[in-house]
C-alpha cells in the first residue's frame, strides 16, 4: 500500500524524511555502505542543490531533515534509485550472496525492472511545520544510535549530523537552516 506522506508542490519546505531497507535487513552495518550513501547524498547537495540540515545513518535506515529549491520529491526519487544500483554493485563485488538473496526475495512483484529492491517504498515526507517539530524531529534523529544502545552520547556516532554541531570531525557537511 502507497503511503499518505507526500511532498508538497512549494518549493521551500523543510522535510523530515526516513529512508529504509526493504524488511529492515541490516545493510549499513558495513561502513562501506554507509560511505556509498554518504557519498550520494553529497553528489546530490553539491549537484542538485539538495539541502542536507539533519541526519543519521543506521544499520538499516537514514532519517533526514531536508529542504531545496528544485523538485525534491523528483531529486530523492534519484537519490533512492542511485544509491540503490550502488549499493546492489557493492555487494556483488564484495559476494554478499545472502544479503543479494533477501532483496531477491523480498522485492514487491510489481517491481518488474530490476531484480532485486534496496528501499521501501516512499521516504515518508513530514513537513516541518513548527519549531517545537523540528527540535523534536533533530532530537529523534540525533539520539537514535543512543536510544539503540550504540553509542552513549549523540555525536559519538560517525554517520550523524551531530557531529557536526557538536564541533566534532564529521563525515559530511550539512546546511543551515535559513529561516
Amino acid at each position: 500500500m502507497r503511503s499518505s506522506y507526500k511532498f508538497s508542490k512549494c518549493a521551500t519546505e523543510l522535510y523530515f524524511i526516513t529512508f529504509s531497507i526493504v524488511e529492515w535487513i541490516p545493510i549499513f552495518i558495513n561502513k562501506k555502505y554507509c560511505n556509498i550513501m554518504i557519498d550520494n547524498l553529497k553528489f546530490y547537495r553539491r549537484e542538485q542543490r539538495l539541502k542536507i540540515h539533519y541526519y543519521v545513518i543506521m544499520d538499516n535506515h537514514l532519517h533526514l531533515i531536508t529542504s531545496s529549491k528544485n523538485n525534491i520529491s523528483k531529486i530523492i526519487k534519484n537519490l533512492k534509485s542511485y544509491s540503490a544500483k550502488e549499493i546492489i554493485k557493492n555487494l556483488r563485488i564484495d559476494k554478499r550472496k545472502w544479503v543479494l538473496n533477501l532483496l531477491k526475495f523480498y522485492k514487491k512483484k510489481s517491481k518488474k525492472v530490476s531484480e532485486y529492491q534496496v528501499w521501501q517504498e516512499g521516504s515518508h515526507p513530514q513537513i516541518i511545520s513548527s519549531y517545537k517539530m523540528l527540535n523534536q524531529k533533530i532530537n529523534y534523529i540525533h539520539f537514535n544510535p543512543v536510544k539503540r544502545g550504540l553509542v552513549s552520547e549523540p555525536e559519538h556516532w560517525i554517520y550523524s549530523s551531530a557531529r557536526n554541531y557538536a564541533g566534532k570531525d564529521y563525515v559530511m557537511e550539512v546546511d543551515e537552516i535559513e529561516l
